[in-house]
């Protein structure tokens, strides 16, 4: 078996996989399943100074994205401070797993709050979901965390700025560690079998996450790792081992999943774990580490080449003929697969298309 002890932070953590910020962690209960559906360390539900006004309805799942109007957590601070977090730390303990504690938004909701959750935490994260371009309300927040606390600090990026400046800036502010990406809006949703309301609450719109999300967060795990030597943790749209592998592949140390855990349950956490662990065990890789970063130091592709054909192999499901625009494929009188290479464009969408590796990349 393939080893998927992770280092982070000084922790030794039995696998890379954590929740993100949400649902999933909202009160002691459900980080107890969380724990139990295996992961390798905790983070709680973002709280702020108050409690959050939560519209409802305020989550919907459309099977290839999802949308939320989840806003920090609608428990007050006192009772988290009181109830939630003791039990949470004494489940943490118990686990032998770390907890990071996630809160918002401003520096001076930050200081007030961070010496009070000092006893709980083993490390914070800072959402920065309402901070917009401008890096100096996030340093402010990372520079009050740092002077409250003893434990690292992680900054928790949108996916609407670029990257690569806020991530410097929150180094220069001194953040230890950084988290990519929240989520992604605003966005709309319409139900159109109720006469075509909008689906959520609030306002109508929400914060688009689950599958469609995680292109974008690779992009920002991938260039915020090209500039800043901290680790980064990427959350978006991971429901499956190959989601984590991507992951660190593009430079994350570990992984967050939030929107499988809503809609899956809680042992989705395991079952990633085994996935990621068969993954790597089928392609020869003894360790998550040896797979961390491995996209940074490969070169961008350049097709200069069409297809290459393994008619052999082609089972004339004409998937590949349908998608090329430029006409370039046909079946032949055999049905098997043949190109007129002057029309080959080498746009490479004939290689994803295919469901029986009939065509091999020519680079």
């Amino acid at each position: 078996m393939a080893d998927l002890t992770t280092s982070l932070f000084g922790w030794t953590l039995k696998n890379p996989i954590m929740p993100a910020a949400g649902p999933p962690v909202r009160d002691a209960k459900m980080a107890k399943a969380c724990i139990e559906g295996g992961v390798g360390a905790l983070v709680t539900k973002t709280i702020s100074t108050t409690a959050a006004s939560v519209p409802t309805p305020n989550m919907w799942d459309l099977k290839s994205y999802f949308l939320n109007t989840e806003l920090w957590s609608e428990l007050p601070p006192e009772h988290w401070l009181e109830k939630e977090f003791p039990e949470i730390r004494r489940l943490a303990d118990e686990a032998g797993i770390p907890v990071i504690i996630s809160m918002g938004y401003t520096a001076e909701e930050i200081a007030a709050l961070a010496p009070k959750v000092k006893p709980f935490a083993d490390a914070v994260e800072l959402s920065t979901h309402y901070i917009e371009d401008d890096p100096r309300p996030m340093q402010e927040a990372i520079r009050a965390a740092k002077e409250a606390l003893d434990v690292p600090v992680l900054v928790k990026m949108s996916p609407f700025r670029e990257p690569q400046p806020a991530a410097l800036a929150a180094v220069e502010a001194g953040v230890d560690g950084i988290v990519a990406t929240n989520s992604f809006g605003p966005a709309f949703g319409i139900d159109i079998e109720r006469g075509g309301r909008p689906l959520m609450g609030g306002k109508g719109y929400g914060w688009l996450s689950g599958p469609a999300l995680k292109p974008i967060a690779l992009r920002m795990v991938y260039d915020i790792a090209q500039v800043v030597d901290v680790p980064i943790i990427g959350v978006g749209g991971i429901s499956k081992g190959t989601d984590v592998v991507e992951y660190l592949m593009a430079g994350a140390s570990a992984v967050g999943i939030c929107t499988a855990a809503i809609t899956r349950g809680p042992g989705i956490f395991g079952k990633i774990a085994k996935q990621l662990n068969k993954w790597l065990d089928n392609n020869g890789y003894a360790s998550v580490a040896e797979i961390q970063g491995l996209t940074l130091r490969q070169q961008i592709p350049t097709m200069e080449a069409p297809p290459i054909l393994i008619p052999e192999k082609c089972t004339g499901c004409n998937f590949c003929v349908i998608s090329c625009v430029y006409d370039a494929l046909y079946l032949d009188e055999n049905r098997k697969i043949a190109i007129v290479e002057d029309n080959c464009f080498k746009c490479g969408v004939c290689l994803s298309r295919c469901p029986v590796d009939a065509l091999a990349s020519p680079y």
